[in-house]
This record gives C-alpha cells, sequence and structure tokens, in this order.
C-alpha cells in the first residue's frame, strides 16, 4: 500500500487561512472553562504513614525480606487472616466507613464559622457545591423522586445512630460508596508501611478524619489480633472468680467452725476440722493455679497486642490540593486548538487515510 506523503507548508498555509477560527474557538473554549472550574470548590488531602509490627516467625525473617527486596510478600498470611494487603478492602467496607461517620468533628471552617457536628452531618449537609452545576442537580433530583418517589426505607438517616451497616437505605448506601474516594488506603508490598489519605474541603477537618481514621484502623486490627487472648483471659478471668468465692467460702466455713467448737475433743469433731482444713487448702491450691493461668493469659493479651510505627502524622495541609484551574483551563485551550485544527486540515486527513 503507498504511504501519501502530507505537505506540512500547505497544512500551515490552511490553518494560518482560518486563524480567524482560532480567535473565536479559543475564547469560547476560555470562557466555558473558566464557569465550569471557577466555582468548584477548593479541596485538601492528608496523608497519615504507619509502619505494623512485623508477624512473621524468625526462622522466615531473612527469606521475607530478601522477597520483599524483590518485591515479594511470603510471610504473615499462614498466621494473619488479615494481614496488611487486605487493609485497603477494609476500607471499602460499610461497617467501618459507617464507624468513620460517627467521629465527632469540632473546627471552624475557611469563613471562621464553628463547625461542632459529626462526620456524617458535616458530609450531607456542610459542604460546599458548585454554585453553577447545583441548581441542575436539584431540579434533577427533584424530577427523579417526582417519576419515581421514593420510599420511607429509601430515604437518608437523620443522624448517624440510625444508621445500619447490614441495611443502608438508597442516599446512605451513596455516601459511603463515595468515601471510598475520600478516604483511600495504600500498601507499600515491599515494606508494608500503610498510607492512609483523606480529601476533604476544610483542611483542618481533612487533618482530624486522617488521624481519627488511623486510630480506628489501629485498633480494629488490635482486636483482631488480640480476639483469642482476650477470651482466652475474660474465660480464666471467670474461673478465678468463681475459685476464689469457693475458696473464701472454705475459709468462712473452717473459722466458723473452729470458733464454735474450739473446746471439743470428740474424735469426729477432730474430723470434721480436718476434713474442713483440707478442703480449704485444696480450694487455696486451685485458686493459685488459677492466679498463675490468669496472669498468663493476661501477658498473652499484651504479646499479642501489636505495635504500630507513625512514619507520618496527621497535619492540616497548607496548600489546596485541586482543583487545578490554570492547568485545567490551559489543557482545554490546548485540546481546542487541537480540535479546531482537526476541523480546518478534515479534507487533508480524509485524503492521507
Amino acid at each position: 500500500m503507498e504511504t501519501k506523503r502530507v505537505d506540512y507548508k500547505i497544512v500551515f498555509q490552511k490553518i494560518a487561512e482560518r486563524k480567524k477560527l482560532f480567535l473565536k474557538t479559543l475564547p469560547i473554549a476560555f470562557v466555558v472553562s473558566c464557569l465550569w472550574i471557577l466555582p468548584q470548590p477548593r479541596y485538601y488531602t492528608c496523608d497519615v504513614m504507619l509502619a505494623p509490627e512485623s508477624t512473621e516467625e524468625s526462622a522466615t525473617g531473612s527469606l521475607s525480606s530478601l522477597a520483599s527486596s524483590f518485591g515479594f510478600n511470603i510471610g504473615g498470611v499462614a498466621n494473619d487472616a488479615i494481614y496488611p494487603m487486605l487493609y485497603p478492602d477494609l476500607f471499602t467496607s460499610p461497617e467501618f466507613l459507617v464507624n468513620v461517620l460517627g467521629i465527632h468533628i469540632n473546627s471552624v471552617d475557611e469563613d471562621g464559622e464553628i463547625i461542632d457536628a459529626d462526620y456524617y452531618t458535616y458530609l450531607t449537609k456542610m459542604q460546599k457545591n458548585n454554585w453553577l452545576l447545583q441548581p441542575f442537580k436539584d431540579l434533577f433530583r427533584t424530577i427523579k423522586r417526582w417519576v419515581k418517589p421514593p420510599k420511607p426505607e429509601d430515604m437518608r438517616a437523620e443522624d448517624v445512630t440510625q444508621l445500619n451497616p447490614f441495611y443502608l437505605s438508597t442516599d446512605d448506601y451513596e455516601l459511603v460508596t463515595d468515601m471510598s474516594d475520600i478516604i483511600t488506603c495504600t500498601v507499600d508490598k515491599k515494606t508494608n508501611v500503610i498510607t492512609i489519605n483523606v480529601m476533604d474541603q476544610n483542611r483542618r477537618v481533612c487533618a482530624l478524619i486522617a488521624d481519627s481514621v488511623r486510630v480506628r484502623l489501629q485498633n480494629f486490627i488490635t482486636e483482631y489480633r488480640t480476639a483469642k487472648a482476650r477470651k482466652d483471659y475474660a474465660y480464666y478471668k471467670n474461673l478465678t472468680d468463681s475459685v476464689k468465692s469457693e475458696y473464701d467460702e472454705a475459709v468462712d466455713l473452717y473459722s466458723q467452725y473452729c470458733e464454735t467448737h474450739k473446746d471439743m475433743i470428740l474424735q469426729r469433731y477432730i474430723s470434721e476440722r480436718d476434713k474442713l482444713e483440707n478442703d480449704m487448702a485444696l480450694k487455696y491450691e486451685t485458686y493459685t493455679t488459677m492466679m498463675a493461668q490468669l496472669t498468663a493469659a493476661k501477658a498473652k493479651v499484651q504479646e499479642k497486642t501489636p505495635a504500630f510505627t507513625t512514619l507520618k502524622s496527621a497535619s492540616a495541609p497548607v496548600k489546596p490540593a485541586g482543583p487545578k484551574r490554570m492547568i485545567f483551563v490551559a489543557v482545554m485551550l490546548v485540546l481546542t486548538c487541537i480540535g479546531t485544527s482537526v476541523y480546518i486540515l478534515r479534507d487533508i486527513i480524509k485524503e492521507s487515510i
């Protein structure tokens, strides 16, 4: 197939002849892009970085370190059902996100007004919207509700206490789904370093939510890893309390019997006293054994409690992360130039194809 050559002199000549078209399209693109991007509210981002305690066995520690240097992770799966690579999936769980919605916010907005509400109320009632697009969104929502009236169970909850992760209304489910974009979690496959990123219109709220989510993630991991040890501790605690009450009862019976039969010399009284004394000693031995088991169980809870090192703590960002208004306008102008040039050169393009 013969390839047709493009004469760039003709290309530039055609573009120069229609340069007035650029004087029409570029101002229109500039105005439209400005109207689109300028009303968009600014947003901030805050990152928190954590290094969790390793759960790898010492025998495989060196092998895991060698594998991690090549981007592989071979440790922790056999010992932990929830290992760092699964933490990002936790941030898509409705139960975890509904728990985050209960965070209380006490801050001020950019205008100096006090914010004193839970995160659910803040997201649903205190967010700034694009004033240019908001009327169209409200109109679309009104038409949608008029065509298909929502059922009572599909309406948004009045407050966060009415949220049920097992059964969310349509509006609340959309809110929880959107939160997956607002609050994200990533894990470095080589180092297992956890990075929590939060995006918000208020820089103070952004840092507060990031730090609160960090605490909730740590609490979740701690509760998971210590669940078995805490159950064992509660079991031994109940046994120890039961054995102690039996021992105290045996002491009371022995003391009472000795006081009421102080001067008795009959053998049956002496035998009864010895029986009570032996029973008291046996229960004391059982009690001391259970106390040792309880102490070991308590130490096991502390042993299973993971440690976290905060590599980067939450801090209110100074500069907004977006929207990049100048970049957006510049990109739209470049795209307009390309589109206009393609329109002018459409005949040449058809011939060259």
